[in-house]
């Protein structure tokens, strides 16, 4: 049965830290990271360490210095009026933190080994979704609102990377239109393939910005699925795997300003690159199939967005007014506003990241 919004009605009793606190998830997410390069080194001679975690100290040490920067730039995040009322905390936080994080790491991961071809594509693609998101999160800070850059010319600057990547990766790759299967064998998509990799760069890059919603989300859920990313690819693809490695290890190190209470936003400029990295490696590397599985969580938070919004249209009165099946979407919201504490929301969604690296780890070939 659907539910009339109680966006704000969230519960005054309920503190952010019930059970877990910014530290101890971050703590966590180090720790399941550091278990799925475990499994890497037993099975394909430990190739990811170095690009993790050079980039992890990297992002950290560079926080030090640019989140204060970022603060006096007056780069305080715009709380949305329509958001849970206790984020209302959350304002004048810096934004932008994609800033640091994503040339950083990939910086990384090309002084390791991986800048060329393949992984050098994947990155410059992942820089130009941030600069895309960086020109958002400036106009938004520059209005003092929460409109940044409109949604057409947002998603033209975001079409013409996806055309520019997608043109490299038909000459690079003439037989990229022939998607591998999870299960073996090939699947012969033609000029179909075109239209489905332009919707999983653009589709993935917004569902990692509708995750952005809470202290250490995006960076972690998105840390664990690029880990998962780069153990898949370390035995077949290792520039492609030392590169996604590189940018789990920068979201990692972006943890340690960013976890509850965060002290650093990552921004449209982190949000947009994160999911753009990850669908550019997949496609560079012919893991489409691998993207929605690694992707779970942010396949679920977009999924509660389409359905709010259908839900809300279906069921208008003759006043106009519809209902909405969740209390707010994204669901992490609905969650909030039903009680549950921010560390908790965060700690469970890690918990479905790290279930969703396990069976792809497992379906794969």
């Amino acid at each position: 049965m659907g539910r009339r919004a109680v966006d704000g009605n969230a519960k005054p009793g309920v503190t952010l830290s019930t059970r877990w606190t910014g530290f101890q998830l971050m703590l966590a997410v180090d720790a399941a990271v550091v278990a799925l390069l475990m499994v890497e080194q037993i099975l394909q001679g430990g190739t990811l360490w170095l690009p993790l975690a050079g980039a992890l100290a990297a992002v950290a040490l560079a926080g030090v210095w640019c989140v204060p920067v970022l603060r006096f730039w007056k780069t305080g995040q715009i709380i949305r009026e329509e958001g849970p009322q206790s984020h209302k905390v959350k304002g004048g936080t810096p934004t932008m933190g994609g800033l640091y994080v994503v040339p950083v790491a990939i910086a990384v991961g090309w002084a390791l080994g991986a800048w060329q071809g393949d992984a050098l594509a994947a990155g410059l693609l992942t820089l130009a979704f941030g600069a895309v998101g960086w020109l958002d999160d400036w106009q938004v800070l520059r209005r003092k609102s929460n409109k940044g850059i409109s949604p057409r010319l947002k998603l033209g600057l975001l079409a013409i990377a996806t055309a520019a990547f997608c043109l490299w990766l038909g000459w690079a790759h003439p037989e990229v239109t022939t998607v591998s299967l999870p299960w073996g064998g090939q699947w012969a998509l033609g000029w179909a393939f075109w239209p489905l990799a332009a919707f999983a760069l653009l589709g993935s890059s917004n569902a990692t910005n509708l995750t952005d919603g809470l202290d250490g989300l995006a960076g972690g859920t998105g840390a664990i699925a690029l880990t998962g990313l780069a153990v898949l690819l370390a035995p077949a693809q290792p520039e492609l795997a030392a590169l996604a490695a590189a940018l789990a290890g920068g979201y990692l190190g972006f943890l340690v300003a960013n976890r509850h209470p965060a002290r650093v936003f990552m921004g449209d400029t982190g949000s947009l690159a994160l999911g753009g990295g990850l669908a550019a490696i997949a496609l560079a590397a012919d893991q489409l199939w691998v993207l929605p599985v690694l992707g779970l969580v942010f396949v679920g938070e977009t999924l509660s967005v389409i359905w709010q919004v259908t839900y809300y249209k279906l069921t208008k009165d003759e006043n106009g007014v519809g209902q909405r099946w969740f209390r707010m979407a994204p669901f992490h919201h609905h969650l909030e506003l039903g009680g549950w504490s921010e560390t908790q929301v965060v700690a469970a969604f890690y918990a479905m990241g790290l279930v969703a690296v396990a069976v792809a780890l497992l379906w794969a070939p």
